[in-house]
């Protein structure tokens, strides 16, 4: 039965690439790197969501997505500078009034990332809401999908602590893959596999505004060469 299922997903995903992205408004990026273009999500339980397709739809788990971002392009992608800051510095910026900022501070440390980092991303992914659910069911203060947290052995993404020590475990992962922070925060909001396959910070207008508005917040004088 469950080969069966997998036979099905892929025939699937198989026959939605042959179709024209006109009427794609997302797209699913699985965690084995396949991406489907779909006209709709929604959440049908906490650890199922539903694809719809043209002629129908289909349902898969939650830990079989690494992301699912808008399928809207940049005309014109202009360049992302490269930041002046390090993201493994240890250099401690936070301000006083951070939320969770002891626990940034700790999970940051184990991860080798720098805090005023971590606290951009969580700024932006889920305004330093614990209890945050996405559209497309990722959790907590970083924003975690369960391909991440599940791999990672937590019991409770939403736990600030797990979710933030799961999160930076992934953003360190991902820097040490692209060796460059534009590229890291690209995979870290589209997925791996989207910005291998484009080669830098891919065109999705809602990927490459979430990297500047992180950067923004991690390094208000970046400069250097685009991505």
């Amino acid at each position: 039965m469950r080969n069966s299922r997998g036979l099905t997903l892929a025939i699937v995903v198989a026959l939605a690439a042959l179709r024209g992205a006109a009427e794609a408004q997302y797209l699913a990026v699985f965690v084995d790197g396949r991406m489907l273009r779909v006209s709709g999500v929604r959440l049908v339980a906490p650890d199922r969501i539903r694809l719809e397709l043209d002629d129908g739809h289909v349902e898969v788990p939650l830990a079989r997505l690494e992301r699912v971002i808008e399928d809207e392009q940049e005309p014109a992608p202009a360049p992302i500078p490269a930041p002046a800051c390090r993201p493994d510095s240890s250099e401690d910026a936070l301000a006083p009034t951070t939320p969770y900022a002891s626990e940034i501070r700790a999970a940051s440390k184990e991860s080798g990332l720098n805090p005023t980092l971590v606290a951009a991303v969580v700024a932006e992914e889920s305004g330093f809401r614990p209890w945050a659910v996405s559209r497309v069911g990722a959790v907590g203060l970083m924003q975690l999908m369960p391909a991440v947290w599940l791999r990672q052995g937590i019991k409770d993404p939403y736990e600030p602590r797990a979710n933030l020590r799961a999160g930076c475990h992934h953003l360190r992962e991902l820097l040490g893959v692209f060796g460059d922070l534009p590229r890291t925060l690209a995979a870290y909001n589209a997925g791996r596999a989207v910005v291998d396959k484009s080669g830098g910070v891919p065109p999705y207008r809602e990927t490459r505004a979430y990297v500047r508005r992180v950067l923004a917040r991690f390094c208000p004088a970046a400069t250097g060469a685009g991505s």
